[in-house]
């Protein structure tokens, strides 16, 4: 039997779970990140990303199954762990970052061809593209918004 999963404001004392959710997502759907980069980026999550955000995580009653943050009317992260992959997880996250946190823009790698494909179900399209991920490394980035929102900030 399936336990039932609930949304709440994670805690200091979660940061290092949910970097840890980070990095299972991140192995399961960025294969074409080099492993050195994705310790680079876990250490960025855990002691800055993390707190740059408003964060909301979707947990059942042992673990943490995934996360997401907003700032700016931005999903700047959404994972989830790839146990919890396909459960509506990632969805009731983003539905919650949309009506609850404001977010109408996001970024995606352009090569996470599963993150895009769901973000495009979701309801959001593409505005731009950046050649580059958020810290100049040869990463795109295709910038999204939600159909029917206002300009988006990452152009």
């Amino acid at each position: 039997m399936r336990q039932p999963l609930s949304l709440q404001t994670p805690h200091l004392s979660d940061y290092p779970e949910l970097a840890q959710v980070w990095e299972d997502s991140v192995r399961a759907t960025h294969n074409f990140l080099p492993d050195a980069y994705v310790r680079l980026l876990r250490e960025h999550v855990l002691y800055r990303y993390l707190d740059a955000v408003m964060l909301v995580c979707c947990k059942n009653r042992q673990r943490i199954c995934g996360f997401a943050g907003v700032a700016s009317s931005r999903v700047d992260m959404l994972f989830v762990a790839p146990a919890y992959r396909g459960q509506g997880v990632g969805r009731r996250l983003l539905r919650y970052a949309i009506n609850e946190l404001n977010a109408e823009t996001l970024d995606v790698n352009e090569q996470n061809l599963q993150a895009l494909g769901f973000y495009l179900h979701e309801g959001f399209e593409v505005v731009g593209r950046s050649p580059t991920d958020g810290l100049g490394q040869p990463y795109p980035l295709l910038h999204m918004r939600l159909r029917g929102t206002g300009q988006c900030s990452g152009d």
